[in-house]
């Protein structure tokens, strides 16, 4: 008992003892840390806040006249829902279809006996910088029939060259060489030893570049803008953009008493906007955050 007592005293004095250098860090990163979580705290209480007193300055740690009102409005239109319920499909199968793309090419180019291995991966990284351009894309787009479909948003931007290489060193890195002689030894192929052990030792880089691809579908419109016509399949940030932009148009043909209405409508629902479209993402991701730092160093390794 004295000597766990002397133990514990002298975990606690280790406790105590922090560096000049180590107070610094920690200060920095608390710092750093209030700059970034900060303006996503403001949008937050911003949105339950009066726009006025939201223009005035008068909002910020707690919201000033609490309303629903830009939320209400917000989702009163039911493009809303509707464009809910395209991203969360889009983001569904677009990872899942950006996860087998790239983890399967990135598992035949991290094998050592693949033929051409070098040639092939430098015409992957030749595509990050150079293509060929938004109108041919376009047109391939057109010929392959996939304009204005749903294929168009999860199948032709499904490759990540990006991905493939942080895969591929993961792979190369991680997992043992070893381990496909001795599966070769009992008679295991290429596919089933990707599936059964390659993949459950994967899990760190598979739930990081599924963040990745998820937060990259969900955050998409462009692609939408520019390949999407039927509005029955717009993704939620096309819709909240078209929603924007119509009110503002209101707004600025609007006057009188109506007009500020308009106005302060619009300006509640910008805040409105933002928390609604990155709610679910934020949700998400403390779920495979102990994922997330490991990952990320993996791609910093020299494969």
């Amino acid at each position: 008992m004295v000597n766990e007592g002397w133990d514990v005293m002298k975990d606690s004095n280790k406790v105590k003892e922090i560096s000049p250098f180590n107070l610094v860090l920690y200060s920095l990163s608390a710092v750093v840390l209030v700059i970034i979580l900060y303006p996503i705290y403001f949008v937050v209480i911003a949105s339950f806040s009066d726009s006025a007193a939201v223009a005035s300055g008068q909002v910020w740690l707690w919201p000033k006249g609490f309303t629903l009102d830009g939320y209400n409005e917000l989702l009163k239109h039911k493009d809303v829902w509707i464009g809910y319920r395209n991203t969360i499909m889009y983001t569904v199968t677009g990872t899942v279809i950006g996860l087998f793309v790239n983890l399967t090419a990135a598992y035949a180019l991290s094998r050592k006996d693949l033929v051409g291995r070098k040639f092939l991966m430098l015409l992957f990284v030749f595509t990050m910088f150079f293509n060929g351009g938004l109108i041919p894309t376009f047109l391939t787009v057109k010929q392959f029939g996939l304009y204005n479909t749903f294929l168009v948003m999860v199948l032709p931007f499904s490759v990540s060259v990006y991905n493939i290489i942080v895969a591929r060193t993961f792979f190369q890195n991680v997992i043992p060489s070893d381990l496909w002689d001795q599966a070769r030894i009992d008679g295991c192929g290429n596919i089933r030893y990707f599936i059964q052990i390659v993949l459950p030792l994967s899990k760190a880089i598979i739930s990081v570049l599924g963040l990745w691809i998820a937060v990259g579908m969900w955050n998409s419109y462009f692609n939408a803008l520019i390949y999407l016509k039927n509005s029955e399949l717009h993704p939620l940030q096309l819709v909240l953009r078209n929603i924007l932009i119509t009110n503002n148009m209101q707004t600025a043909l609007g006057s009188g008493e109506a007009a500020q209405v308009a106005l302060r409508l619009a300006n509640l629902m910008r805040y409105s906007v933002i928390v609604v479209s990155i709610l679910p993402i934020m949700c998400v991701y403390p779920f495979i955050q102990k994922y997330f730092n490991k990952g990320v160093m993996i791609g910093a390794v020299k494969g």
